[in-house]
């Protein structure tokens, strides 16, 4: 009786190696990916995942790739292709066509000067030959599909006017406009909330099911890897270390750089707020609202409203941690603004018993005392500037008069009280940010902020782009800075793993509303509204 044979690869990568100027940084990586089948490829940030996935395309420059990635055929009984052999001819082929990529960054991917759904778009008249009018309305369902927010109108905006979610539903949606055959995905969740994240997964899975689409997905997110793959491997050091089923290695990991993944998890380990102190800052039926174009000749005389915030209320304890949580576009971010002061708004807000705006004849005082550690470490530091002139920069605006040993001394002080010392990298204060991993340019951010000794720091997702140990360290680091400085923080995030290890009170929002709030426990542990229950549900 005839046997049934296993299906052939749709990927096969063996001995795969890549060297940059002579030293090699991916080592001997073996690897296989079935028609359909979801691996997961997990480590920590200079591991060679995206390197190795990189270099399957030939998307590495300056690099000296060796070994073998053979794509199987499209049409039965037609050779292999080997992609490290392939002609660039051949790769304009296959990249788009057979094997997609989401990249983790999308504000980079994206170009700036044309439209999202131009660029869905185009993707779609060079790779299936449709008409213009046939590739805009493609794209529009493109982005419908990914679960984007009226898909006809977000397709004519340019990638800086939508949200970082967003931005990566459209890569999303851009990658997955032909329906490869292998999907690269790198980070492709990164800047997205719980919910969407799950909608994502959902999308893939259903486009697995009608075209038996691989996919390659390279992330730091656990639970993501727990839910939506069927295998995974481990990389430390440019080397697989274990791979297999997601439950074998989840349930019993026998390497002890997977154990150490595993219980990357961030702990709680904050104290109560102080008590019988006023907050530190506070805002009442804050709004906050943008112009917005209206179509047709009323348009000529006036613009129309989108309100971001409506109505919004709170309070951050002093030493203590007040988190936001919501999805991609509920107001978060905006909150987070008109509480720095850049941005218009409506209603009170009051930082140390002082009205707080963009109009106050008073900012530069209170802005001292609020400071803010952005998302991403990498583009809020100038790449021009040393880390002596990048941490001591607010000291030249509020502590003018001190000399420059003065500002030194300082700059010292506080690179040791957030962990990076002269001994850790000689020439500590000459280096510049690109000479930095992803976690120690986030420690460089939160110097920054804490140079000029701030009472409140605004903290916008300040973990979401670094993997699950270096989150763990940023936490620490955070929860440690409270206690000794008795700092307040006002944490934006959509991770509800990070606001249960930071947050003493919680606001959940929703569509530029609060919809729900009070104590992390209340709130995490018996959510009252629809839409918190689902966010913790997903988180869990």
């Amino acid at each position: 009786m005839k046997q049934n044979m296993p299906l052939p690869p749709l990927l096969e990568v063996k001995d795969l190696r890549v060297s940059f100027g002579g030293k090699e940084v991916v080592h001997g990586v073996d690897f296989a990916i079935a028609p359909g089948e979801k691996l997961a490829l997990v480590g920590e940030s200079g591991s060679g995942k995206t390197v190795t996935a990189l270099s399957l395309v030939r998307l590495v420059h300056n690099a000296r790739i060796t070994g073998s990635a053979r794509l199987a055929p499209r049409e039965p009984g037609a050779p292999p292709t080997e992609l490290l052999e392939a002609s660039e001819r051949e790769l304009l082929g296959i990249r788009g066509r057979d094997i997609a990529m989401i990249f983790q960054e999308p504000m980079t991917a994206l170009n700036p000067v044309y439209t999202v759904g131009d660029q869905i778009a185009e993707v779609l008249q060079v790779k299936q030959g449709l008409s213009p009018k046939q590739a805009w309305d493609a794209a529009v369902e493109a982005l419908a599909a990914t679960g984007i927010p009226e898909p006809q109108r977000r397709a004519g905006t340019y990638p800086h006017q939508l949200s970082g979610g967003q931005r990566q539903r459209a890569m999303i949606a851009m990658a997955l406009a032909c329906r490869p055959r292998l999907l690269l995905a790198d980070e492709p969740t990164t800047a997205l909330d719980v919910t969407l994240r799950q909608q994502i997964l959902e999308l893939l899975a259903d486009l697995q099911r009608q075209i038996g689409m691989a996919v390659l997905l390279i992330t730091h997110d656990l639970n993501l890897v727990r839910r939506f793959a069927d295998r995974v491997a481990v990389m430390e050091n440019g080397s697989l270390v274990e791979q297999g089923p997601v439950a074998h290695v989840f349930e019993q990991p026998q390497h002890p750089y997977t154990v150490k993944l595993m219980n990357s998890r961030p702990d709680r380990d904050v104290q109560d707020p102080r008590g019988g102190e006023p907050p530190v800052m506070q805002a009442q039926q804050l709004r906050v609202s943008y112009p917005v174009p209206i179509p047709g000749f009323r348009g000529w005389f006036r613009k129309g409203e989108f309100v971001a915030v409506q109505g919004a209320g709170f309070q951050v304890p002093p030493g203590g941690t007040l988190g936001i949580v919501g999805e991609s576009g509920s107001g978060k971010s905006t909150m987070a603004l008109a509480a720095l002061g850049l941005i218009p708004h409506k209603g009170e807000l009051e930082v140390v018993g002082t009205r707080w705006g963009p109009d106050s004849a008073k900012n530069r005082d209170i802005r001292r005392l609020v400071q803010v550690v952005f998302q991403d470490p990498f583009s809020s530091l100038s790449p021009r500037m040393t880390v002596e002139e990048i941490v001591g920069e607010g000291l030249l605006v509020h502590e003018a008069a001190l000399t420059l040993e003065q500002r030194r001394e300082r700059v010292v002080q506080v690179l040791q009280e957030v962990g990076l010392t002269e001994a850790q990298f000689p020439g500590l204060l000459g280096r510049y940010p690109h000479e930095f991993s992803g976690g120690q340019r986030q420690r460089l951010a939160i110097a920054r902020a804490l140079i000029v000794q701030p009472q409140v720091l605004v903290l916008d997702e300040p973990t979401s782009a670094l993997d699950v140990t270096i989150q763990k360290q940023v936490l620490k680091l955070l929860q440690r800075l409270q206690r000794e400085r008795g700092l307040s923080y006002l944490l934006i995030t959509h991770d509800v793993d990070v606001i249960w290890a930071m947050a003493h009170e919680v606001l959940v929002m929703k569509d530029g509303q609060v919809v729900e709030s009070g104590t992390v426990a209340q709130v995490l542990r018996n959510p009252r509204d629809p839409y918190t229950q689902t966010l913790v549900a997903a988180a869990s």
